[in-house]
């Protein structure tokens, strides 16, 4: 199998006053280089996932290190047989994560960063450390870390009332984990200002994790929002897919379910 195609992921939160006007340059950038995915661009900042021949990708990152702004965002790379993505969009939001809270601005404060061979450390020796998944439910159903816990969300937007509502120890140190990264600067801020004192998020999210030590204390697959649904501990696709009705990710032994018909039903569908 040839992997020939480069899947890259990055973000920032960075003012760009002059967000419309980025538009078009990234457009006419994207479409000459036959990159695919989508580019979101807010006022507080860049968040863009991208698939396309590795040379391709390479011209893309010289183009964003033109701006320095923009320069030297960290990238998280995976690789595939085909493109992670259809079609190309570049799209102006309001957010580049939505959360609904204007109050919160990581440019300016987030969570401390912990890196993924530090966090493993503390998983070794056991240390006293609350695990938060900050993604949505249906993204933990496919893979999560041992004794996590999580809000049972649908959506990023409940984070904010989950948290309030929560009784999480706010003296216990917290560890925050999404897929790569760009919900824990939110999130860390968020839970900074409810008054959590320890407040640690995962440098890189998952993706991030996998590259740095591999999957251990990970249980299951990492769910990732373009056509290869799920990629395993080594960064590859797996055989999850995507129910054509209600979208929502299934497993192998969830497609040998009896509720499970191809392009029309799921487990899922009747929940």
């Amino acid at each position: 199998m040839s992997l020939e195609y480069a899947n890259i992921a990055g973000y920032r939160f960075v003012t760009l006053s002059d967000r419309d006007d980025l538009r078009a340059p990234f457009q006419e950038e994207c479409k000459r280089l036959n990159l695919l995915g989508t580019i979101l661009l807010s006022y507080e900042g860049i968040n863009f996932f991208l698939s396309g021949k590795q040379e391709s990708i390479d011209i893309f990152l010289e183009f964003l290190d033109h701006d320095e702004r923009l320069a030297g965002i960290k990238i998280k790379f995976s690789y595939s047989e085909k493109p992670a993505f259809r079609k190309m969009y570049v799209r102006l939001k309001k957010e580049i994560i939505s959360m609904g809270c204007e109050e919160i601005k990581p440019e300016f404060e987030t969570g401390t960063s912990i890196s993924p061979t530090e966090f493993k450390h503390w998983l070794d020796e056991g240390k006293e450390v609350t695990i938060l998944d900050t993604r949505n439910d249906y993204e933990i159903r496919v893979g999560t870390f041992s004794n996590a816990i999580d809000f049972d969300i649908p959506t990023f937007r409940e984070f904010p009332k989950a948290v309030e509502e929560c009784s999480l120890d706010k003296e216990k140190p917290i560890v925050m984990f999404c897929t790569g990264g760009i919900r824990c600067e939110k999130a860390s801020q968020l839970m900074i200002n409810q008054g959590f004192l320890d407040v640690r998020q995962l440098e890189g999210g998952i993706l991030g994790y996998f590259e740095e030590v591999g999957g251990d204390y990970w249980d299951g697959d990492c769910f990732v929002f373009d056509r290869r649904v799920a990629v395993d501990s080594n960064l590859q696709e797996t055989e999850a897919v995507v129910c054509y009705a209600c979208r929502e990710p299934l497993s192998l032994d969830e497609q040998d379910e009896s509720d499970y018909i191809l392009g029309m039903s799921c487990p899922y569908c009747s929940n």
